[in-house]
Order: structure tokens, then C-alpha cells, then sequence
């Protein structure tokens, strides 16, 4: 069997979001080598081969568990590891325990991979991103978190439901913390380039976008209560990111890298903003036009990760 592939991804955590990301990957053809890396061994394995049995009816790919010495050669590598929140668990404790299990992944990806490109999928994906950014030393534009990428899918989704028009059509964008104090950008929304409103009185839709902001945030909770756990729509929001990274096509996407000095008060904090991304990671990252209220927004969320990860470090 072959050793070394042209396009690999390194996928490490082998639970429901990492198995479904290797393969949404498989499925898309977006890479010819998949390895699955987890602490669970057996479970990397059994997930890797249900995967590989099913190229069988599709194509050639190679899908497999292996260690951290696979991220040598790896072209991207995707953290989804981490634990879910318990009842009664509070957001810093789950913080601080996933902060501690993705700086001891990055501290041996680090051992093999020179300037690796590393994609962050973990909860609390903003506040991840700082810690392995953080502790890998990489340049700020090569530690991606999937950050408001499935917030802004959600919305979309529903946009497209709402204004009976192809989801394909809806061009908007929730920004800030992949979390409650996320921020929809009304005032750029637009479908296929009619003005949001606009379009809304034309096809006789009164749209509230109060209650739509709403069912956006709370999307994941509305599906964790009805089956348990979310994992198809992240994994597509991932998918879409990985494709945009192999073919290097220069896509604008709304994901969380932490800020450099030309923000000012955002610096040093992972927040998701529209960004070009391409092969070499976060390739610039875009100012989208805001209202007053929408910036004032904005601020508010960076403010509370900014609070939010001075609490992680301390404790």
C-alpha cells in the first residue's frame, strides 16, 4: 500500500463530527488520502474502514488511521477533538477542557509538521483557534476555525426557505463569535443582487428578521434536542472550506483566524470575518460594509471573546 499521497488530510478526532468529515471529504473527492488520528484508536480504525468499504462502489481513495507522524506531509490538517458539553457544565469548564486536549494535539503536530495549515473545528471554535494558533507559533493566516461558516449556512437555509428562492441566490452573512453574541449582516444581504428587502416586497414576504437571527443561533441547540448531536452540517460547512483550500480558488468565506493590528480593540482575538482563502490559508481578510448597530454588534461579540478568553488563560 501506498505511503505517500499528493493530496492527504489529516483528521484528528475520530468522533461523529470528525467521522463525518472524513467523509463528506471522501464523497466530494477533495483529497486522495484520508487519515483519521485518535487517542481511541479502535475507533479511528473502525471508522476509517467503514468509510474505506464504501470507495469500493465510488473511487480510489485511501482511508485509514495512523498517527501524528502522518501531519509531516500533510497539505491540511482538521481538529475536531474535544468533548461535548454536559448538562450542567459551564461554558469556561467545557473551554478550559478543550483548550487542554487541542494544545496537547497541537503541541505533537508540531513535533512532525513544518508550517502546517491547520483547519480548527473544535468547541469553542473561537476560542481553540487562539489556543492552537497560540501554542503552534504559526502565522495567524494558517490557523483557521471554521467559525460563523455553518451560522451563515443556517441563515442562508433559512433566507431561502422563507423567500421561496434558490438557497444558491442568498448572499449573506452571520460575522463575530460562532456562539449567542453572533452578528447576521442585514444591511449587505442581498438575493442574486437584489437589495434583501427589496426582494422580500416583490415576492410579498414581510420578513422578521429578529425571529430569523434567532432560529439561526439557535439552530445547533433545535437539532442536539431533537436527535442528539450535530454533525452533517458542520461537516458540509467544513467540506466547503477544504474545497476552497485545495483548489485554490480564492473564495470568500466567513471564518475565525485571529486578528493582527490593523483591526485595533479586535487585535489578538479570533473572530469570524469574510475572508479570501486560498492555498496558503487566510489570503485577506475583507471589511464588509456594517450599519451603526451592526458594528456596535460586532463589538459587543469581540469584547466578550476577548473577556472570554482571558478567563481560559487564567484559569
Amino acid at each position: 500500500m501506498k505511503t505517500s499521497h499528493k493530496n492527504k488530510i489529516v483528521v484528528v478526532g475520530a468522533g461523529n463530527v470528525g467521522e463525518a468529515i472524513a467523509y463528506t471529504l471522501m464523497v466530494r473527492k477533495q483529497a486522495n488520502d484520508i487519515v483519521l488520528v485518535d487517542i481511541n484508536e479502535n475507533r479511528a480504525k473502525g471508522a476509517a474502514l467503514d468509510i474505506a468499504h464504501g470507495t469500493s462502489f465510488f473511487k480510489q481513495v485511501w482511508v485509514r488511521q495512523g498517527g501524528y507522524e502522518e501531519c509531516a506531509d500533510a497539505k491540511l490538517i482538521i481538529i475536531t477533538a474535544g468533548i461535548a458539553r454536559k448538562p450542567g457544565q459551564t461554558r469556561l469548564d467545557l473551554a478550559k477542557t478543550n483548550v487542554s486536549i487541542v494544545k496537547g494535539i497541537t503541541e505533537n503536530i508540531m513535533k512532525y509538521a513544518d508550517n502546517p495549515l491547520i483547519l480548527v473545528v473544535s468547541n469553542p471554535a473561537d476560542i481553540t483557534t487562539m489556543a492552537i494558533q497560540e501554542v503552534s507559533g504559526l502565522p495567524a493566516n494558517r490557523v483557521i476555525g471554521s467559525g460563523t461558516s455553518l451560522d451563515t449556512a443556517r441563515l442562508r437555509h433559512i433566507l431561502s426557505s422563507t423567500l421561496h428562492v434558490n438557497v444558491e441566490d442568498v448572499n449573506a452573512y452571520v460575522l463575530g463569535e460562532h456562539g449567542d453574541s453572533q452578528v447576521p449582516i442585514w444591511s449587505s444581504a442581498n438575493i442574486g443582487g437584489f437589495n434583501l428587502d427589496d426582494y422580500a416586497s416583490q415576492v410579498g414576504v414581510t420578513l422578521n428578521k429578529e425571529e430569523i437571527a434567532a432560529r439561526t443561533k439557535d439552530g445547533g441547540a433545535e437539532v442536539i434536542g431533537l436527535k442528539g448531536a450535530t454533525f452533517y452540517g458542520i461537516a458540509m460547512a467544513v467540506s466547503n472550506i477544504v474545497e476552497t483550500i485545495m483548489k485554490d480558488d480564492d473564495a470568500l468565506l466567513p471564518v475565525a483566524h485571529v486578528l493582527g493590528e490593523e483591526f485595533g480593540d479586535w487585535a489578538g482575538i479570533a473572530v469570524s470575518m469574510v475572508c479570501r482563502i486560498g492555498w496558503g490559508g487566510v489570503e485577506q481578510t475583507m471589511r464588509i460594509h456594517m450599519s451603526e448597530e451592526e458594528k456596535e454588534k460586532m463589538n459587543h461579540s469581540v469584547s466578550l471573546l476577548k473577556e472570554f478568553w482571558a478567563q481560559v488563560k487564567n484559569n
